[in-house]
């Protein structure tokens, strides 16, 4: 397993950029899958907390059901648009892939502190991709890290 403070420490840059990207908005997507193996896309928040990546889902979801049949997952930042004439500006995007690990229960939202039954995760990393334009916002720079190859780049036209 690797948590989230165990690719901090191997690649703290890029762990820093893709934190910045996912904490610049609220919501997030993620995938799972459906039992007959299809994609499933749901609305999602998540939070880095003591050096885990953790997310929830409430009691009796359809997401919940997936990740307990197959807990694979792919977690998508928040999307924005770069502006007309200032790519260069634009931050890019960040997706997670990983697998979650059930972490217990949650009762309580900690926000308003109303009863929210539902399931915990933490995130066992497996590959980080963060995706932006270069400097000159003329290509496509396309960066992830896996624990078996560790960093790598590409860059499109």
């Amino acid at each position: 397993m690797v948590s989230w403070r165990e690719f901090e420490a191997t690649e703290p840059e890029l762990a820093g950029r893709v934190q910045r990207l996912f904490d610049a908005g609220r919501h997030k997507t993620v995938a799972t899958l459906r039992a007959d193996g299809s994609p499933r896309i749901s609305g999602i928040e998540c939070e880095f907390v003591d050096g885990q990546l953790r997310f929830g889902s409430m009691a009796h979801s359809r997401k919940a059901a997936d990740l307990a049949r197959d807990p694979r997952f792919a977690l998508h930042g928040p999307t924005f648009h770069p502006v007309e004439g200032k790519e260069a500006e634009w931050p890019g995007e960040a997706k997670i892939s990983g697998r979650a690990i059930p972490a217990g229960p949650v009762t309580t939202d900690e926000a308003t502190g109303e009863a929210a039954e539902g399931q915990s995760f933490i995130a066992d990393v497996t590959e980080v991709v963060v995706t932006h334009l270069d400097e000159a916002a003329t290509k496509l720079v396309v960066e992830w890290w896996t624990p078996e190859h560790g960093m790598r780049l590409v860059e499109r036209d």
